[in-house]
């Protein structure tokens, strides 16, 4: 799941090579830090959060197939 985080937030900005994907585990839940350049911050998070929202929806229907908790954060 973190090379699909990974491959969404690339597609989405200006700056690929600067998307840096961490995943942290927190007892039963996942969570994966998307950290991105400063100038594609806002595209990453979209007018009223509606970007990370929909990533945020397409992960955790992944996630769920897999029986799993998952938060993504952007950093």
């Amino acid at each position: 799941m973190k090379e699909l985080v990974e491959v969404i937030a690339k597609s989405l900005v200006d700056s690929p090579d600067d998307v840096v994907v961490r995943e942290t585990t927190n007892d039963d839940t996942i969570i994966y830090e998307v950290s991105v350049a400063s100038t594609d911050m806002g595209k990453i998070i979209g007018k009223q959060g509606r970007t990370v929202k929909a990533l945020r929806t397409v992960i955790n229907a992944a996630a769920v197939k897999e029986n799993k908790k998952v938060m993504v954060e952007v950093i």
